[in-house]
């Protein structure tokens, strides 16, 4: 009987210390309103909706974000007018995001590869692209982004979610990007 009394108390010791323990990342479903899109972050987010320009048009675009330790973690998306080209505004999108984040363009530059999902559009410009940049302090960061489209009815939706740090996690960018659903 002692013996199992000892094992019992070990036992709700271990737990109680595990419980203790907060993970580093407490990744939750999160949606964007009016879509059936869904994503996983590691952290709770804030979120906005902002008007601005994709593709020569103007759209609401929803932004989920958040810190998970020095990560900085993002997902973007907006549903693009009937008949607009998804494919010359992921391009847009991508070379905007690299530009702003100081990513050179030519010699280091990025290696894009081809990133399909289950249920998203196989166009030639879904893509993710690993790469360093620079902060606008001047700070050098790496970036694991991606870019993406799914139709919902007669629209698309395009979408695009990244990391950035001073040294990628991969299985963060990993779990963040797979987690990506239509």
């Amino acid at each position: 009987m002692r013996k199992h009394s000892s094992a019992c108390a070990a036992s709700l010791v271990l737990t109680w210390i595990l419980s203790a323990c907060t993970p580093a990342q407490n990744w939750r479903d999160i949606a964007f309103e009016g879509s059936a899109l869904k994503a996983q972050l590691p952290c709770k987010p804030d979120r906005t909706t902002r008007s601005v320009p994709l593709g020569g048009v103007s759209v609401d675009l929803q932004v989920a974000g958040c810190e998970s330790e020095s990560a900085m973690v993002a997902v973007m998306t907006a549903s693009l007018p009937t008949g607009s080209d998804a494919t010359a505004v992921l391009s847009g999108w991508q070379k905007a995001t690299l530009d702003n984040a100081r990513v050179p363009s030519t010699g280091t530059g990025p290696q894009p590869q081809s990133w399909h999902r289950p249920g998203h559009l196989p166009l030639a410009s879904s893509q993710r692209v690993q790469a360093m940049g620079l902060k606008s302090n001047g700070e050098p960061v790496a970036m694991d982004a991606v870019w993406g489209a799914v139709t919902e009815g007669d629209r698309v939706r395009v979408v695009h979610a990244v990391v950035y740090d001073r040294k990628i996690q991969p299985e963060m960018a990993n779990t963040l990007f797979e987690s990506i659903k239509p």
